[in-house]
C-alpha cells in the first residue's frame, strides 16, 4: 500500500534514493523495483533486518532490473549519517508527527538532498487525525505515537523554510510543488477503531472492515478503486507534500 507517487516525485532507474524512516519497507521495495538505488534508513534494527532480507530475496527471484542496488541503514533522523547532497530522491513517509524536534529532521532531509532534487512528505491529514485523537486517547499516548497534528500550511511552511532555527533563521529553503491526498477507505476503519478501542481487534464492525481493506490491498477491484477516488479528496487519511531543492547557483 503506496502512499507516495513516484512518477509525481520524478523517480528514475538509477537515482540514489533515500526513503527516511522506511519501516517494514513498502516505499523501499517498490523504488528498489524500480531500477533506484536505495537506501531504508530507519531506527528499528528490527524492522531493518526484514527489509534486509527482503532486498535479497527480490534480487535472487529477479524481481529489480539489473545495477539497481538497496541496503539499509540503522540511525537518527535529526543526525542522518551521509554525506551533504547525497541522494536525489527522498521520501519520508509518515515519519514527523512521531518526532519531537522535526524542524531538526526537516533540516537533515534537505541537507542530505542534491540541489534540484525531490523530496516527498506525508503525514496524517488534518481532518481524520482530529476525529481520531477526539475519539480515543490511546490512539495517539501509545510509546511511539503521533506527537502532533499537521495542518497543511504548517508543513508546507516548515520545508519551504528549510526547517527554522531555534533563532528564528530559516535553513535552506525549498520549493512547494504540490499536495495531493490518499488512503480515504482507510480514515473510517481508524474512525472505527478509535470508537470500538483501538486495540479491540475482535470488534464485528471492525473485523468486517479490515476484511474489506484486506480486499481493496490484495485484489485492487476496480469498485473499491474507484471509492478510494472519490474518498481521497474529501477524507483521505493522509496528506501527501511534493518539495523541490532549488539548483545550486
Amino acid at each position: 500500500m503506496l502512499t507516495v507517487d513516484f512518477d509525481r516525485l520524478g523517480l528514475q532507474a538509477g537515482d540514489r534514493v533515500l526513503d527516511m524512516g522506511a519501516g517494514a519497507g513498502r516505499h523501499s521495495f517498490e523504488m528498489y523495483r524500480r531500477g533506484a538505488d536505495v537506501i531504508a534508513f530507519d531506527l528499528d534494527a528490527d524492522e531493518l533486518e526484514g527489509v534486509r532480507n527482503l532486498f535479497v530475496a527480490m534480487k535472487e527471484a529477479g524481481e529489480v532490473p539489473e545495477g539497481a542496488e538497496a541496503d539499509v541503514k540503522q540511525g537518527d533522523a535529526l543526525a542522518l549519517p551521509f554525506a551533504d547532497d547525497e541522494f536525489d530522491r527522498i521520501v519520508c513517509s509518515e515519519v514527523l508527527e512521531h518526532i519531537h524536534d522535526d524542524v531538526a529532521a526537516i533540516r537533515e532531509l534537505i541537507r542530505v538532498l542534491r540541489p534540484g532534487g525531490t523530496l516527498a512528505v506525508t503525514v496524517p491529514r488534518w481532518l481524520p487525525e482530529v476525529i481520531n485523537w477526539r475519539l480515543s486517547a490511546d490512539y495517539h499516548n501509545a510509546e511511539g505515537g503521533h506527537i502532533r497534528i499537521y495542518t497543511d500550511h504548517e508543513l508546507i511552511d516548515k520545508v519551504t523554510k528549510g526547517g527554522r532555527f531555534n533563532d528564528g533563521t530559516p535553513g535552506e529553503a525549498m520549493l512547494f510543488e504540490g499536495k495531493s491526498y490518499t488512503h480515504g477507505l482507510h480514515a473510517p476503519y481508524w474512525w472505527i477503531k478509535c470508537a470500538v478501542g483501538v486495540d479491540n481487534d475482535s470488534h464485528p464492525l471492525a473485523k468486517a472492515y479490515h476484511k474489506l481493506l484486506v480486499w481493496e490491498i490484495m485484489k485492487q477491484p476496480k469498485t473499491l478503486q474507484l471509492a478510494g477516488k472519490v474518498l481521497d479528496p474529501m477524507i483521505g487519511k493522509s496528506m501527501v507534500l511534493y518539495f523541490r531543492k532549488p539548483d545550486a547557483a
